[in-house]
């Protein structure tokens, strides 16, 4: 798996989450989804992605879509598996 699938899944997980927990307890999880898709509507203008920038940090593989340079500047694998 690489970082885009990761983010991707994750924020989807998180949106289910979110809406069952504001169904079956408090309205006031809507917040969370509402938190969620700002969050991945900023990333597809700025390409900046919390979760994609701490995956880097654990050594997760990189993926097209949140591509980020190695420090030393080396170019990563950017292919999709």
């Amino acid at each position: 798996m690489n970082i885009d699938r990761i983010v991707i899944g994750f924020a989807g997980f998180m949106v289910c989450l979110s809406l069952a927990l504001g169904y079956f307890w408090t309205p006031w999880w809507y917040l969370l989804t509402a938190f969620v898709g700002l969050n991945l509507l900023q990333a597809a203008f700025t390409g900046f992605c919390p979760l994609a920038t701490i995956l880097r940090a654990a050594k997760v593989a990189p993926g097209p879509a949140f591509y980020c340079p190695t420090p030393e500047g080396k170019e990563g694998n950017t292919s999709a598996r």
